[in-house]
């Protein structure tokens, strides 16, 4: 492509400041590296974790830095070495990489690659160094993604080719919110056909565990959440039953023991909520006796 090996100017939303809105910056991208892959981000997701980051709840990442982790594009250049995508390419980003070499990638019971930075917060490419800058300051990259910005440098291992026809804009949401739902239900929890299950917020990734536990054959799906207007598109998916807190006047997992007559096989908390997984954990059977 024309801008190949060269820095290419475009626009990011830069975090400066904890707590401060986002600003539109002109950035300077610098070339892929080897085995570093350079993409024009077409759509990204917004996920709470950027949120977490974005009004100070998370700490310990660096800033200045462009957030987002939820993005697909389309390969601009690739660096030395790179096999598995080319210029081209329609891709998503994985916060989460797969370098293949490492020994959880080839635990089958581990996900976790030790090329990850989640947790670690180091907030650069694997060479330590960035490939943002704006107004001569470096600017930091954020989960291996960095996808609140027009032009993005990731490790090859960050990036997952997908089919040519695929919606740039569907496709932002398999980065990160649609997977950790459907995964939790499929991969994880391992829902089995006929069960009951209760999902518990209807965000991305509860939606997601509804179409999960749904495909595994679960046989009542009761969605909660206090949004009411967020059950139509549950009941799409695949929920059997909608109930809202506020409509009730008993506990909610007391609502739930009665509906189910004592308690559902899986529960699944999508909020991040301490108090919620305490009720999470009161729907589910305890054969205990």
């Amino acid at each position: 492509m024309a801008m190949a090996g060269k820095v290419i100017k475009c626009k990011a939303a830069v975090m400066w400041e904890a707590g401060k809105p986002l600003a539109v910056e002109e950035i300077e991208v610098a070339p892929p590296k080897a085995n570093e892959v350079r993409i024009k981000v077409v759509a990204t997701g917004i996920c709470r974790s950027d949120d977490h980051i974005l009004n100070g709840a998370v700490t310990r990442a660096k800033l200045p830095i462009i957030l987002g982790h939820e993005g697909a594009g389309i390969v601009e250049s690739v660096g030395e070495g790179v096999a598995s995508v080319k210029p081209g390419d329609k891709v998503i980003l994985l916060f989460n990489p797969q370098c293949g070499e490492c020994k959880h990638c080839k635990d089958p019971k581990a996900n976790l690659c030790l090329k990850s930075d989640v947790g670690k917060h180091i907030c650069l490419m694997a060479d330590q160094t960035s490939r943002f800058s704006c107004m001569g300051q470096q600017i930091h990259h954020f989960l291996n993604t960095s996808a609140f910005t027009e032009y993005t440098v990731v490790g090859e291992y960050s990036v997952a080719k997908i089919h040519d026809d695929a919606p740039l804009d569907k496709a932002c949401l398999l980065a990160c919110g649609f997977s950790t739902g459907y995964g939790s239900a499929v991969n994880v929890a391992q829902v089995t056909p006929g069960s009951t299950c209760a999902v518990f917020g209807l965000g991305a990734i509860g939606l997601s565990v509804i179409l999960g536990c749904k495909v595994s054959g679960a046989a009542q799906i009761i969605a909660v959440d206090v949004n009411k207007d967020k059950f139509a598109i549950a009941k799409e998916l695949g929920a059997t039953d909608c109930i809202n807190p506020k409509d009730h006047e008993k506990p909610i997992h007391e609502v739930i023991l009665q509906m189910t007559g004592g308690g559902v096989q899986y529960s699944f908390e999508c909020i991040g909520n301490t108090d919620v997984m305490v009720i999470k954990a009161r729907t589910e059977f305890l054969n205990w006796f």
